[in-house]
């Protein structure tokens, strides 16, 4: 086996398909993405080199700047609303064992399963301001209903909602993988200290899950950012621009507006910003180890 991979010609043909693949299924396209962004193509016929004319019209675009907050936003709600809960649910279904625990992993992860379509079409009928579910349950509190979920002020809150709840799943499940993952031994012998739940998870299971948040945290953030299904089937960025995402904004410049080479610089613009908020999540996480780390060893 040793002189089998010693052999360059063996070890060659086991990761070309893997460099041909990343170079014509990823790095083509993003140079060529990189390309046409200083170009005026419309997708069709011939094209002019224009420079940085899309990157200057992008600083003034206020329908582009209104997606990256819309992102961001999102991306907010993933961290503060969305991982606490599913790390909480995950812990509490850790301890749940049993035919409990199967029954509410399955629940929680059913809407991942379910197509997005219906998904969307489902949450239409739940705003329907005539007679969805959400206003009939208002009226049954005594409340007016009739609301207007989809309204210039209301629709980037309405779909937030969705696009938490849609994705909750996902986080669960590498969460509760997690703490599959932590040795049992550990609760045992808190356990026999008189650690009671709450330290347990506080001392314990929250530390040792840390890889796995800095995972979850960025790939959260990364998925704000490229939220488009959803959105284009609920609102499709409207009314006006007041829910429109990075994703989708793309999409409709390049594909409806035929705007191509204006399309492609959005998502240049897209992956510079997935780059960096990659490197300053890592250097975020690695920087609080390493202080956790120094306080270890002055304890000791």
């Amino acid at each position: 086996m040793k002189k089998l991979y010693s052999n360059k010609l063996v070890i060659l043909s086991l990761v070309l398909p893997g460099v041909l693949l990343f170079i014509f299924a990823i790095l083509a396209p993003i140079c060529l993405s990189v390309y046409y962004g200083f170009t005026d193509y419309s997708g069709m016929g011939s094209f002019s080199f224009i420079g940085f004319e899309n990157y200057k019209k992008l600083m003034t675009d206020e329908a582009f700047w209104m997606s990256l907050r819309n992102s961001l936003l999102l991306a907010i709600g993933f961290i503060c609303i969305q991982h606490p809960l599913a790390l909480i649910v995950a812990a509490v279904l850790d301890k749940l064992g049993g035919r409990a625990e199967s029954f509410f992993r399955c629940v929680y992860f059913i809407p991942n399963v379910i197509s997005v379509a219906v998904i969307a079409y489902l949450w239409k009928f739940i705003y329907n301001p005539d007679f969805g579910l959400l206003n009939n349950i208002i009226k049954a509190f005594g409340g007016k209903g009739g609301t207007n979920w989809f309204s210039s002020d209301k629709a980037i809150w309405a779909v937030l909602v969705v696009l938490i709840w849609h994705g909750f799943g996902w986080g669960m499940l590498i969460y509760y993988t997690g703490i599959k993952n932590i040795d049992p031994v550990l609760y045992e012998a808190a356990s026999i200290d008189g650690a009671d739940q709450k330290t347990t998870f506080l001392k314990i299971t929250l530390p040792l899950m840390k890889p796995v948040i800095q995972v979850n945290v960025t790939m959260a953030v990364i998925s704000a950012l490229k939220q488009m299904e959803t959105v284009y089937l609920l609102t499709n960025g409207g009314p006006g621009n007041s829910t429109q995402f990075a994703a989708n904004y793309l999409y409709q410049q390049a594909f409806k507006a035929f705007k191509y080479g204006y399309g492609n610089a959005i998502g240049v613009i897209f992956i510079i910003i997935c780059l960096v908020t990659t490197v300053v999540l890592n250097k975020i996480f690695a920087e609080r180890e390493g202080r956790r780390a120094r306080r270890i060893r002055e304890g000791l």
